[in-house]
Formats: structure tokens, C-alpha cells, sequence
């Protein structure tokens, strides 16, 4: 099962800062959480993003696992060379009920990171092999990247847009889920707002949607 978590204001700690700490670094600067990097090492991209303030850095050498109790992290993420350090760490994670990832032992690890091909922080596609095969995951994203490129468009985000804003102002006015559902399609079949997306004229489509609102009944 593929769950994508609410993450925004929780706190993330990731640790280690090899290309794998990298990676999931970068994912997670779009989220809007708290993220602590833990590592007896540093380079020039996490040295960079520490005085942005955009993560928080601890230089610690990793021997024992009683940082977990000092920062208390709702998330952890390992990606530590040492194995046994590793399982150490998704031991301590799993007693104090906190959700764990490790690198190199998926299997033991509480969630999977898929493939993720991304289309302006609006549309994901994950290719998700289950933890079994990250690297046949990111082979497959690759082969598949340039046929979804041409599948999903400009105006599809753009109405992804659109509902978001729509949604948001049916919650205030339209009581129930099933008319904010009405609602929404109604919206999404729009001519007017259908031409005004490939025009270009957002605010313009935005207002139309606020209109559809106003008359709804």
C-alpha cells in the first residue's frame, strides 16, 4: 500500500550525509518540516543548507543511539554505512513507536521511498517496487518518465491548481461531501475554465470557479 505522509511541522531526522542522506535531504526541503541531520561528518551542500536555517546540523559521531531521546523525532531516516549501527538505530525507533527508515535494510524499515517522477511539486507518479527493488524502481521511473511527460500537460496542473483553490473554499460554504464533490466536477467541466487555463489566465479561471461557487445551490 502506498501512503503519502502529512509530514508538514513534524520534526525529521535524517542520519548520515553521503549521497544517500543527500537525496532524502532534497525530498524533504519541499515538505515544510523540521529536519535535524545527524552525522560525524559534513559537505558543502548540508554546510550551505545549515546556515539558510533550512535544516538544523549536529556534528556527532554515531556510537550509541541516545540522541534519539534528545531530539525526539517523529520520523528517522538511516543511511549510515555501519549496518549495525543501523539496526541499532530502527531497534531504539521501534521501542519509543517512531517511525523508521533504513537504507540498506528496507525489509526491517517501516515505510519504502519509491521512484518518484515529479511534475512541479503538483502531480507525483511513484514506481513502487515494495522495498524489494529500489534500483529496478528508479530504472523503470526513468523508462516511463518521457511517456508521462507527454501524457500529463500544463493545463493538467494547472486544474490540479484550480481544485485545490476550489476545494478549499467549498469546505466554508458547501455543506455537504457529496455537493463539494458536484461542486468539484462542475469545475473540472468547465468550458470557460478549460479555455482560460490554456490562455494562460489563471486569476481569471480562478474567478470563474469562485463564480460556479457563488451560484451553487
Amino acid at each position: 500500500m502506498i501512503v503519502d505522509l502529512n509530514i508538514q511541522d513534524k520534526t525529521i531526522m535524517v542520519i548520515g550525509s553521503g549521497k544517500e542522506a543527500q537525496k532524502r535531504i532534497n525530498s524533504l526541503l519541499k515538505q515544510n518540516c523540521k529536519i535535524i541531520v545527524i552525522s560525524d561528518s559534513i559537505n558543502a551542500k548540508i554546510i550551505k543548507l545549515s546556515k539558510t536555517k533550512k535544516i538544523k546540523f549536529k556534528k556527532q559521531k554515531i556510537q550509541d543511539v541516545k540522541f534519539i531521546s534528545k531530539f525526539k523525532p517523529d520520523i528517522i531516516i538511516t543511511t549510515t554505512n555501519d549496518k549495525k549501527i543501523n539496526q541499532k538505530i530502527i531497534n531504539a525507533a521501534k521501542k519509543k513507536k517512531i517511525i523508521v527508515y533504513s537504507s540498506d535494510s528496507p525489509e526491517d524499515s517501516d515505510f519504502s521511498n519509491p521512484a518518484i517522477i515529479d511534475f512541479e511539486n503538483t502531480i507525483q507518479i511513484a514506481i513502487f517496487t515494495g522495498g524489494q527493488s529500489p534500483i529496478m524502481a528508479k530504472k523503470i521511473k526513468v523508462k516511463s518518465e518521457e511517456i508521462f511527460k507527454k501524457i500529463i500537460s500544463k493545463e493538467h496542473i494547472a486544474q490540479v491548481k484550480i481544485q485545490k483553490i476550489a476545494r478549499k473554499m467549498a469546505k466554508e460554504t458547501i455543506p455537504t461531501q457529496t455537493q463539494r464533490s458536484e461542486y468539484l466536477h462542475s469545475v473540472i467541466a468547465d468550458n470557460d475554465i478549460d479555455q482560460l487555463i490554456k490562455d494562460g489566465q489563471m486569476k481569471k479561471a480562478e474567478k470563474r470557479a469562485i463564480t460556479i461557487l457563488e451560484n451553487w445551490k
